[in-house]
């Protein structure tokens, strides 16, 4: 099947048999989590974890990571960050895009972490949640990838596959981890965003997806409605 555009959502959801047939297809498809599986960008703590995340909002891998390496060649602490001044920061991080506003939250990201959390990144997802700058996503992948939690991100990836197959059937990125969240089962929540994302660089692609070979195409709720659509040759 070609498909040329990315079309998600909107053709119902998996019931809750088929969710789990899913994942079980899944894990045995795809690879997991493995044991060199680092912090976002593989930042070496919680701090730098948090604030990378921060800079690949709407960024390319490479661009984030030309501007976190810049970063923290100048500071690598909430303190010795807040003693840049925003230009400085600016500066730095101009690769990564968005390059003043991320720099606004950075300070006060800082900020925050001195004066709320003693320095210290919180470990749930409503602590980073209040920290500036960190949404749901970001959240969870620094739970996930730093704290090593059982835990869902939500990616772009991520969030075509489920909303394409029918894993969920939702319209925002936030909405899709909730539903993840609340129906994904027990066994499938520590490494369900590693197999989604190779599901999704590999199989399931933005594009074109391998639709005519993918291991999922039977239960697949965009591809039957695909077929259905089809004209009759």
């Amino acid at each position: 099947m070609d498909a040329r555009v990315e079309r998600t959502g909107g053709h119902g959801a998996l019931s809750a048999a088929e969710r789990e047939e899913a994942f079980r297809r899944l894990r045995d498809h795809m690879p997991g989590r493995t044991k060199t599986a680092k912090g976002p960008k593989d930042q070496p703590d919680p701090f730098r974890s948090v604030v990378s995340c921060l800079l690949s909002a709407q960024s390319r891998d490479v661009n984030t990571a030309a501007a976190t390496k810049a970063l923290f060649a100048l500071a690598k602490t909430p303190d010795a960050m807040l003693a840049l001044s925003e230009e400085e920061i600016a500066r730095a991080i101009k690769p990564c895009g968005l390059y003043n506003m991320k720099a606004k939250s950075i300070r006060r990201l800082c900020a925050a972490l001195i004066e709320e959390h003693g320095r210290i990144v919180p470990q749930t997802r409503e602590g980073l949640m209040s920290l500036p700058g960190i949404g749901r996503k970001c959240a969870d992948i620094v739970m996930s990838f730093t704290f090593d939690r059982d835990v869902i991100a939500v990616d772009t990836h991520v969030f075509r596959v489920c909303n394409r197959t029918g894993i969920t059937d939702e319209r925002t990125a936030d909405k899709t981890a909730a539903a993840l969240e609340r129906d994904v089962p027990d066994w499938a929540r520590r490494d369900g965003h590693f197999w989604l994302i190779q599901f999704g660089k590999s199989v399931c692609l933005s594009r074109r997806p391998r639709c005519e070979t993918c291991f999922l195409a039977d239960l697949c709720r965009w591809f039957a409605a695909a077929r259905e659509e089809a004209p009759a040759s």
